[in-house]
């Protein structure tokens, strides 16, 4: 996949679920060979990603949500080893 694909409709990929783990105390993608364990600011990027929203759209979600400004690098970041590590179709 390239940049322009990963920045106009993000999409985790169906070989993974996101859900949140009551256990863990913390949103968790599960795979058939185990789990990832998600921080906080990946989770509210990944919950976003359903092939729908745009990376503008999804930056501007969140930057509302949480009055921050600048953020797209950081956003980008993940969704680039989201796509590497398979998480993002």
């Amino acid at each position: 996949m390239d940049l322009s694909t990963l920045l106009n409709h993000p999409k985790l990929s169906r070989r993974f679920r996101l859900q949140y783990e009551e256990a863990q105390s913390r949103w968790v993608l599960l795979y058939p060979e185990g789990m990832v364990q998600l921080n906080p600011s990946a989770a509210e990027i990944l919950q976003r990603c359903d092939g729908v929203r745009t990376f503008d759209g999804i930056v501007a979600e969140l930057e509302a949500a949480f009055n921050a400004q600048g953020i797209a690098p950081e956003v980008l970041a993940l969704l680039e080893e989201g796509q590497r590590r398979g998480w993002i179709d």
